[in-house]
């Protein structure tokens, strides 16, 4: 298994960016990505470490492997 790396909210709003995800909106810190075909949302954490727990979500949320977004890095 692939260890998942320390990252920030932008880094990881620009690794979803390429997969297609687009910023909707933003409540406080936190940034609501969108996704049209097919339909998806993701909220991200504008933080400067995301927790592992809450990055493995967001990973599984976009039907990614952790490799496969590594690779999107």
């Amino acid at each position: 298994m692939t260890k998942i790396p320390n990252m920030s909210g932008k880094t990881c709003i620009k690794a979803l960016a390429k997969i297609g995800y687009y910023q909707k909106r933003q409540e406080g810190s936190h940034i609501i990505l969108r996704k049209d075909n097919p339909f998806s949302q993701i909220v991200i954490p504008n933080h400067k470490n995301i927790a592992k727990g809450t990055l493995r979500t967001i990973i599984k949320s976009a039907d990614l492997t952790i490799d496969e977004f590594i690779d999107l890095l």
